[in-house]
């Protein structure tokens, strides 16, 4: 498509395993209705998944990015992780997003944003040295078909191990995308948490590990912003 709102909103009424791409998003969204540039040359790509209700909806945003990682590194993307719940990044810059929306029961939309060719920081200069793009970081980027067909193929069998074996079958691989242990601070609606990051359980709840050894976990539905302090 050319220039939409939203692919999400776009892709809400259709069925399951349909895709939508735009060139370009005048209303990209983030975590809380939080603004994402989708200017022209980035992937703007929304996939319809099945999905059951429970843990594994609430963990989407982890096996999403976990196919996305893959079809990324088969690309030979060097220096990527995740960060908690819905960001790739290589060496701290963002290369790519998601977002997981749910019109219909029984389905979710899949939204995946990665920056390809675009330049985002010229739409918002408070992006510069914040963003990467794929044109960067791979001597021959592939076209937006070819990186959509490889990310759907990813995405395809992850849902696929997830419904035969339920989240925690994602669990080790995605736990492994996360690079060195950091510190971190939540923002949970007001309430500051800080700790060590220690990954996810096997509901795709952030482990936070306090300076005495203890542990608590909370869901992404609860925290509304994660810092990664720098030392």
């Amino acid at each position: 498509m050319g220039e939409v709102a939203s692919t999400n909103w776009v892709a809400a009424k259709l069925p399951q395993w349909s895709a939508v791409t735009a060139r370009r998003q005048t209303a990209g969204r983030g975590r809380f209705q939080r603004s994402w540039i989708s200017d022209e040359g980035g992937l703007w790509l929304s996939a319809v998944v099945p999905i059951e209700e429970g843990s594994s909806c609430r963990a989407l945003p982890l096996a999403v990015g976990l196919a996305v990682s893959n079809a990324l590194c088969e690309l030979g993307v060097l220096g990527l992780r995740m960060r908690w719940p819905n960001d790739l990044l290589v060496n701290n810059r963002k290369l790519a997003g998601l977002l997981i929306d749910q019109f219909e029961p029984g389905l979710a939309v899949a939204g995946i944003g990665v920056n390809v060719l675009n330049r985002p920081e010229e739409s918002d200069p408070s992006l510069k040295d914040q963003t990467a793009r794929l044109a960067d970081l791979v001597p021959s980027p592939p076209s937006l078909p070819d990186l959509t067909g490889s990310i759907l193929r990813h995405l395809r069998c992850v849902m696929e191990q997830m419904q035969g074996g339920g989240f925690g079958v994602l669990c080790s691989e995605i736990n492994g995308l996360w690079g060195a242990p950091r510190q971190v601070e939540l923002d949970l609606d007001g309430v500051i948490r800080s700790g060590l990051f220690g990954g996810i359980d096997a509901e795709g709840n952030l482990i936070l590990w306090d300076e005495f050894g203890g542990s608590s976990t909370f869901g992404s539905h609860q925290v509304r912003h994660l810092k990664e302090l720098m030392k």
